[in-house]
């Protein structure tokens, strides 16, 4: 999977998926954006709660006739200090419908255990490279 997010003046940047779809993000006016796009941060937390989201609706299969609203709120507490990266993230799931609890309780555990890309994605290794003028360069 390749996604390009490339720069649109000031804290602005549009990712594309390559498939006609795209995300405006921005800074944030506090940041001294100009506020037209989600952040990062909200970005990333509505990419848990989606990727759950679908999970959730895939393995209550049997009862998604007698279900009315999936909801999923995302909260997160960051760190004070730079980086200001997640704490904590509380993900409160509404459901609606004629669905039991113990089952709504066991997609939620099976998405986070198992199918969830993104909540385990929070875990991943990171490397980087810098390419310059078309030009891969080496850290001094």
């Amino acid at each position: 999977m390749k996604i390009s997010t490339k720069w649109q003046g000031g804290f602005a940047f549009t990712m594309d998926n390559g498939k006609g779809y795209d995300l405006p993000m921005d800074a944030g006016t506090t940041a001294g954006g100009n506020g037209e796009g989600v952040s990062p941060m909200e970005a990333l937390l509505g990419s848990l709660a989606g990727c759950m989201g679908i999970d959730i609706f895939m393995i209550l299969k049997p009862y998604q006739e007698k279900i009315e609203r999936i909801e999923l709120e995302t909260d997160g507490e960051r760190n004070e200090e730079p980086p200001k990266y997640f704490k904590k993230i509380q993900v409160t799931v509404h459901v609606d419908g004629d669905v039991p609890a113990s089952r709504i309780w066991r997609a939620v555990n099976l998405s986070n255990d198992k199918y969830c890309s993104v909540a385990n994605s929070l875990k991943a290794e990171l490397s980087y490279k810098v390419v310059l003028n078309g030009e891969e360069v080496n850290q001094a």
